[in-house]
């Protein structure tokens, strides 16, 4: 018999909500989930012995052809003589004493609760307590009530009976959606290597395991991933997938492989969800009814709205959501998310999954529950998305500003600003002109300072709107603090310093990022990790997931090695140490003697902008009438970044243009211009571009990507030397090597490509570095500004 799973948390939110969005209302217990974890088990121990702790809770539902299974876990249950209390514990910076009834949503959780332990056990009376601890002072207030079975029973099935209708068109949809599976083919002939790809990841997702895939341009790898996870699902080995990505390209990528397996059969429905602020109805999200038209009622017809999508399209897009939303006036990103609950395929950002503070909380919050696997796209970034996340830093002058704000409009918060500031104060006395370490307990002050901030915030706003966006800003940004000092261990480091403008920040530091996440993959059924760069995969391995023994495949290019000539030009150098005019100069003749001897469109990749700038001044002097030469400006908007590569199209050719991926099909007619673009490497060019045919046929890249020196590097270096392993290599030249594959992989991406890419700098002769070139480029020739023979020998075959 089929079966629908849903959580008790999943089915109370989704079943009764009513009303208006507000988010000025509920700014506590979410993001305390850390320390209400440790609150719930001080809470559970100090309990008596009649007391259990994280009871698991289940009970099916037989619906005639389907059963609905509603599981969860209750935080205590309380045995008096046999009379039996369920307790549901809440953490909240809020003052307890001021909670007049518990918040709905939570008592509806405790009363299934408490309907499932009388139903098992055959009670006719069963108590239900709320307890509510504030985190920040440690006081607890208690809700208690006494329901009949009879009662609970009424109520429960009252909110089973809403849920059918969802239960039942998800069990219809996976029996179509099922069938469609099986009869469903791969939608072209396989690529060499093609299918032994797929067979990696079946054999992953089956084993439970996870997979670090090192894929190069071309081997088809999008639909590699997707098509075998997608036969998973039929199989009952997942419920969803999670095609998870750095930037937009890679979402446009999945909608493409997506949309050639419904056109082979597939019934499949995804959804792509973005940004909020790119969903938005106005200007910048302001989520109540005073605010938003859209806000006000929204709970009232969101279910409304989001069947009548469910039930009219497979592909949910971005632009069906807006239109739709519109159209039913409710707002287009929470109906994204509501969405996603009946979908079989969730295109999103990495944020979604990993950061503590976007993560899907319906699918990966309290007592969630399901089998997913996640598709991890460019994961070559995850590992510095992954510090990001799980960093933060609080900087004095913007506590000082945030002072300044409140003292006239609320003396409890200034008060509590200033503790704050008298403890960053104590902090950057103790320091020096260069950044200093700090134990954790050096900061213990602090922390309980913002605790006390956050907690008093809270209560202030419920009874006066402050309405000041830098306020509110500052509330989050310590609430992000109070949320990654709840996770400092030994892969944390605790600092100190002054930023370049003078300003004072404490930062807490993620230097290893992989337990951080690997709690979040564990809640996936199967993982595959993908790139074209992800060499060497023992970096990948200790930085996402802590684990060696994971499985990793290399995929060999299906392209004809010999369309790709790898040069080194060995007699530039782009050390701090050698930077000079004269160094510019030899580069600057480097690059003119290379794409002299062939026409058509270059790009140059530089370590920085004021690099290329010196480069620039000096090529623009020596290049002939016939080289159009283009210089990346800083902060480029979307549109010039257009208007950029458009003077690499002559021609008017059709471009699709997305927020990190500008897709170019170019058609040079004109064989006497060549047209050179200087962009930065690791920049928006280096990686978020997919040139195809003639219209770049040459990625010279000036020096080895290493990131500048800077503290966090430092540390970095440090900490994983004294976890014996190569600092240097963790800190510098591996995430330096991985902006120098990615834009190498710039030239060859179909196989009617053609191209050269040119190494210039003598260090990539040395083998700390050679070791980590791809195995295709198995033939590289050596040059120099007055030899480039190999290059032009390479040319004259074609």
């Amino acid at each position: 018999m089929k079966k629908i799973r849903i959580s008790v948390r999943q089915l109370v939110e989704f079943i009764l909500r009513s009303g208006d969005i507000d988010n000025r209302r509920y700014v506590n217990t979410a993001d305390a989930m850390l320390q209400g974890a440790r609150i719930h088990r001080r809470i559970q121990g100090s309990q008596g012995t009649d007391y259990t702790s994280e009871v698991p809770l289940v009970i099916e539902i037989d619906c005639g052809y389907y059963v609905i299974e509603v599981s969860g876990r209750a935080d205590g249950i309380i045995n008096n003589n046999s009379y039996i209390t369920v307790d549901e514990i809440k953490g909240t910076y809020a003052d307890v004493e001021k909670l007049e009834e518990p918040v709905p949503v939570h008592f509806a959780q405790a009363k299934c609760y408490a309907y499932i332990v009388a139903l098992n056990n055959t009670l006719e009376r069963v108590g239900v307590r709320m307890t509510y601890c504030g985190l920040r002072d440690d006081n607890i207030r208690y809700f208690e009530t006494e329901y009949t079975f009879e009662e609970l029973s009424e109520w429960s099935t009252g909110v089973i009976d809403e849920y059918k209708k969802w239960a039942e068109f998800q069990i219809k949809w996976n029996e179509a959606r099922d069938i469609s599976i099986r009869q469903t083919e791969f939608p072209y002939e396989y690529r060499p290597g093609q299918k032994e790809l797929a067979e990696y990841v079946y054999r992953t997702i089956y084993h439970k395991k996870r997979l670090f895939l090192q894929a190069p341009t071309g081997t088809g790898k999008t639909l590699s991933v997707i098509f075998p996870s997608v036969k998973a699902v039929a199989e009952e080995r997942a419920e969803k997938i999670f095609y998870l990505t750095a930037k937009n390209a890679g979402a446009l990528a999945a909608i493409d492989a997506y949309g050639l397996l419904r056109n082979a059969g597939l019934k499949f429905k995804t959804v792509h969800i973005i940004a909020k602020e790119k969903m938005c109805v106005l200007p910048k999200p302001e989520c109540n009814p005073e605010a938003c038209p859209y806000a006000k009622g929204h709970f009232d017809r969101i279910n409304d709205a989001v069947y009548e999508l469910l039930t009219t399209t497979d592909e949910i897009t971005t632009e069906r959501i807006k239109s739709h939303a519109d159209k039913k006036r409710v707002c287009p990103f929470e109906m994204a998310l509501d969405v996603s609950l009946f979908c079989d395929g969730i295109i999103c950002d990495y944020n979604y999954v990993f950061d503590p503070r976007a993560a899907l909380k319906r699918f990966f919050g309290e007592a969630a529950v399901g089998r997913y696997i996640f598709l991890v796209d460019e994961a070559h970034n995850l590992v510095d998305r992954g510090r990001e996340m799980y960093s933060a830093c609080l900087v004095k002058e913007d506590v000082k500003e945030a002072g300044k704000r409140l003292k006239d409009k609320s003396r409890v918060l200034d008060s509590r600003i200033k503790a704050i500031k008298r403890q960053l104060d104590r902090l950057e006395g103790a320091s020096g002109d260069k950044y200093i370490v700090h134990t954790t307990g050096d900061i213990s002050g602090l922390i309980l300072s913002c605790e006390r901030f956050a907690g008093t915030y809270e209560d202030v706003i419920k009874e006066q709107p402050l309405n000041d966006e830098t306020i509110e800003q500052f509330y989050f940004n310590i609430r992000t603090f109070l949320d990654t000092a709840d996770r400092l261990d030994e892969k944390y480091t605790v600092y100190s310093e002054y930023s370049e403008d003078g300003r004072f920040m404490l930062n807490l530091f993620n230097t290893d990022p992989s337990e951080n996440l690997m709690k979040c993959f564990e809640k996936a059924v199967g993982t595959v990790l993908f790139s074209a760069t992800l060499l060497p995969v023992r970096y990948y391995m200790d930085l996402l997931t802590g684990d060696r023994n994971d499985y990793a495949v290399y995929a060999r290019s299906v392209f004809d090695p010999g369309k790709l000539g790898v040069y080194i030009a060995g007699d530039v150098s782009s050390k701090y140490n050698r930077r000079s005019g004269s160094e510019y100069r030899k580069i600057a003749e480097g690059i003119n003697a290379v794409v002299s001897l062939h026409k058509g469109n270059y790009m140059v990749f530089f370590p920085s902008y004021n690099f290329m700038e010196e480069v620039y001044s000096f090529y623009h002097k020596i290049k002939t009438d016939d080289i159009i030469c283009l210089m990346q400006g800083r902060n480029m908007t979307e549109e010039e970044r257009v208007e950029f590569l458009e003077n690499f199209d002559k021609h008017g050719s059709e471009r699709d243009i997305t927020d990190d991926i500008i897709t170019y099909d170019i058609e040079i007619e004109d064989d006497n211009i060549t047209t050179v673009g200087f962009c930065v490497l690791g920049g928006v060019f280096s990686e978020g571009i997919d040139l195809t045919e003639e219209s770049l046929i040459g990625s010279i890249i000036v020096g080895t990507g290493l990131p500048m020196v800077c503290t966090e590097r430092e540390i970095l270096r440090r900490y994983f030397d004294m976890a014996d392993m190569d600092g240097f290599d963790y800190a510098y030249r591996i995430p330096g090597m991985n902006k120098v594959l990615q834009a190498a992989g710039r030239v060859i991406r179909t196989e009617n490509d053609t191209g050269i890419v040119v190494l210039m700098d003598e260090r990539f002769k040395n083998p700390e570095y050679t070791a980590m070139f791809p195995k295709e480029w198995s033939d590289i020739g050596m040059i120099d500004r007055a030899g480039t023979d190999a290059v032009k020998k390479f040319w004259s075959r074609f």
